[in-house]
């Protein structure tokens, strides 16, 4: 079976953890305030990484859908 490009949707909610984990250090580059008891810069990452697995599930639910055109195939 052979490649296809992934859609720019598919790209885009790829990019979105790694754009807001690694550009955003200055952000969250700092231990103030405590959040329930854990420091903010692990609050910070902890919910991107729950945050890239919603952007990685939408970017498979981009790319399987199901094409117009299969749905009329006999």
């Amino acid at each position: 079976m052979p490649l296809k490009k992934p859609s720019p949707g598919a790209l885009v909610l790829g990019l979105i953890p790694f754009v807001g984990m690694c550009f955003s250090v200055a952000l969250w580059d700092r231990v103030d305030p405590i959040i329930l008891g854990i420091p903010f810069n692990i609050v910070w990452l902890l919910g991107w990484m729950a945050i890239s697995s919603l952007c990685l599930w939408a970017a498979y639910r981009v790319e399987t859908k199901p094409d117009k055109k299969d749905e009329r195939a006999p």
